[in-house]
């Protein structure tokens, strides 16, 4: 794929245009989009940067990162703490992103959204009230993985490292998650599979391939 080099200004602004003009694929009232990438890729930042910029286009926007969505210790630790296989396909609740985060914006859905739902810090759940999403919003998803699970979105974003940038990015007590990223490439193909890939090895300047 052939990169070119763009700002985090520009790429903000082409992803909200493309947002303000995209239509959901299965008539659905609410445009769903995925910023795809591993935590050191900073994909909650670029959501939210999309985010205000289609707040300023005057859409109603939901955020939600995928970490408030993981499932309690007593599953995540099941075989210890630093267990790259549970982190990969057992770490995140994608049952309850496709009951609490997907399921209300499907065509003729209530569009009644639950923006997280377990606390991995306390490892209790985080009571958080729905938010009901108008007709004509747009729900920004970031997290790890998320173009394995053949969830509905109309726009992806994959935010790609290079193995030696994902190392380099990501904290000592961390790199235990690397072995999972590594099946994630293998097994998905991100970046095949995304609309958009932006590569973030230097996050003052990052590349992208074009929207799809």
């Amino acid at each position: 794929m052939r990169l070119e080099a763009i700002t985090w200004e520009r790429l903000t602004e082409a992803l909200a245009d493309r947002a303000v003009a995209g239509k959901a694929e299965d008539g659905s009232s609410w445009l769903r989009v995925g910023v795809d990438g591993a935590p050191a890729a900073r994909g909650g930042e670029l959501a939210r940067r999309v985010g205000e910029a289609l707040r300023l286009r005057g859409r109603s926007v939901l955020v939600v990162g995928a970490e408030g969505f993981v499932r309690p210790a007593s599953l995540r630790y099941e075989y210890g703490r630093e267990d790259p296989d549970t982190y990969y396909s057992g770490w995140f609740d994608t049952g309850a992103l496709w009951r609490e985060v997907f399921g209300p914006l499907e065509a003729g859905g209530s569009g009644r959204v639950l923006p997280d739902l377990w606390d991995p810090v306390t490892d209790r759940a985080t009571r958080s009230p729905y938010v009901e999403l108008p007709s004509d919003g747009v729900l920004l998803l970031h997290g790890p993985f998320l173009l394995g699970h053949w969830f509905p979105l109309d726009l992806s974003v994959h935010l790609r490292l290079s193995p030696a940038a994902l190392r380099r990015r990501t904290p000592v007590s961390e790199r235990w998650t690397l072995p999972a990223f590594g099946r994630y490439e293998d097994e998905v193909g991100p970046a095949e599979a995304a609309d958009v890939v932006v590569r973030a090895d230097d996050p003052r300047h990052p590349a992208w391939g074009g929207l799809r």
